[in-house]
């Protein structure tokens, strides 16, 4: 099994939850295979339960697993990098703080995983205290530059620029993914992404000379009386990616 994501032209893979790994399968053919799977850690009671069920979405989807967070929950981070260790996926998605230490329990540079910093209200300048403890601190304010860095430093592959609110913070946005194509790191924008908005949010990184564009596409496009992502939408996403790179 592979441990990069299958992105499409080398260029953008979308990033969505899976209900279950029936749902997982449906969503990654629908994807024509661009795509990483979703599937959160809150979810278990155990690194061991976590470890048991992922691996069958592993094996559904050619490696194609997401280990997440939970709403992007900080408490989660310690357990995301255990079981990651174990589980060898495609993607990580860690707090700024974690990123270090999953990236030292893969024992690997192919697997990506993002640092989470977020939106301050001041174009230019993210906030990097996302972590267990350093989320209820005050912010730390970076600019974005330094902010990547930092991220290289610790293994890490990508921004997650999360919570963008969809459009809500387009300017800094956009800073975000100009730095991230000036200094050769991947971007993945996520909250508040919808089917009316997904392709000028990918379309803006694209233009910016991003690398690798993981966008994250959630609640807004699962059933809400089956809680599964919606298959139709995942084919929506995969035209509106192919058009971002006409």
């Amino acid at each position: 099994m592979t441990l990069t994501p299958n992105y499409l032209e080398d260029r953008i893979c979308l990033n969505v939850l899976a209900n279950s790994v029936e749902n997982a399968k449906a969503c990654y053919e629908a994807a024509e295979g661009h795509v990483v799977l979703g599937v959160l850690s809150k979810n278990y009671d155990s690194d061991e339960a976590a470890i048991e069920d992922m691996k069958k979405y592993q094996e559904a989807t050619n490696n194609a697993l997401s280990v997440g967070l939970g709403a992007g929950d900080p408490n989660q981070s310690q357990m995301v990098s255990r079981i990651s260790g174990v589980l060898q996926p495609q993607h990580v998605n860690q707090v700024f703080t974690g990123v270090g230490t999953s990236r030292a329990l893969l024992g690997q540079n192919e697997t990506i995983i993002n640092g989470l910093v977020s939106p301050t209200g001041k174009v230019g300048y993210v906030n990097i205290a996302t972590g267990p403890l350093s989320s209820d601190a005050p912010e730390a304010v970076v600019p974005i530059e330094t902010a990547i860095k930092l991220l290289k430093d610790m293994g890490g592959s990508s921004i997650k620029y999360f919570p963008m609110k969809g459009l809500a913070h387009k300017e800094e946005y956009q800073a975000v993914a100009e730095a991230c194509g000036k200094y050769d790191f991947y971007l993945e924008p996520t909250g508040g992404i919808d089917l009316s908005n997904f392709e000028e949010i990918v379309q803006i990184a694209v233009d910016a000379g991003v690398k690798k564009i993981i966008p994250h596409v959630y609640s807004s496009i699962i059933d809400k009386e089956t809680g599964d992502t919606k298959v139709e939408d995942v084919k929506a996403l995969l035209d509106m990616m192919k058009n971002t790179l006409k």
